[in-house]
């Protein structure tokens, strides 16, 4: 949905090509077709997705399934706002307050979804979890101090991230190896487990460099008085 209004930052590696996309397709969409139609379209899309993983317990083939939802959940979540934009309806408030409940939704069933399957453990993926959560506190603390709603960080952004996913989905797909243990510092920790906690990493490294980087710039706008 249209966000409050806010500037709006995206500058991700994709974000020029998927623009131009989403507006094609949104001038192209049926009239009957509503905003809130494709924010439904694309929590199912996370629903898919979520319970892709959770039926891979019964064959691997089900990754694809969980892939195909990453890509229904791109479609509506990325759609509904420009569609709004684009037919002149825009909702900032309501957009605002759906739009980021229904990602905080979706992250949180398509996480569930992979702890509950065969590759990962649960407690390995409610850290990424917590870091995709940290992220996106501190985006909504920005947008409330300064406006400015930043949708990528250093040239990733929502759509990257899906197509990194659907690519670990494919690559877990085609590994015939199983997934053992392997010994770090003493540590057993499950192979594909590694992957996940390496993602947290990553995002906990963005959320703890932009936090540090943004805490400056907020010391110098509101010094401490004498």
């Amino acid at each position: 949905m249209a966000n409050k209004g806010e500037i709006r930052t995206q500058k991700s590696i994709l974000s020029k090509s998927e623009k131009q996309a989403l507006r094609w397709i949104a001038d192209r969409l049926p009239m009957w077709i509503k905003p809130d139609h494709l924010t439904f379209i694309g929590f199912t899309g996370a629903i898919l997705s979520g319970a892709g993983y959770a039926l891979t317990h019964y064959g691997k083939g089900f990754l694809w399934l969980s892939s195909l939802g990453f890509v229904i959940n791109w479609i509506g979540d990325s759609l509904d706002g420009t569609l709004a934009r684009v037919r002149n309806i825009p909702r900032p408030v309501y957009g605002f307050y759906i739009d980021h409940n229904m990602d905080a939704l979706t992250a949180l069933i398509i996480c569930l979804g992979a702890g509950f399957s065969p590759f990962v453990s649960f407690s390995a993926v409610m850290l990424v979890l917590a870091g995709y959560y940290l992220l996106s506190i501190f985006t909504y603390i920005n947008v409330y101090l300064n406006d400015n709603f930043v949708i990528s960080y250093y040239g990733f952004g929502p759509t990257e991230l899906r197509l990194a996913i659907i690519v670990i989905n494919t690559i877990f797909f085609f590994i015939p190896a199983k997934n053992h243990p392997v010994n770090i510092l003493g540590i057993s920790i499950m192979f594909f487990d590694i992957l996940v906690l390496a993602v947290f990493i990553i995002l906990l490294i963005l959320y703890l460099y932009s936090f540090f980087t943004e805490k400056k710039n907020y010391e110098k706008l509101d010094p401490p008085r004498a």
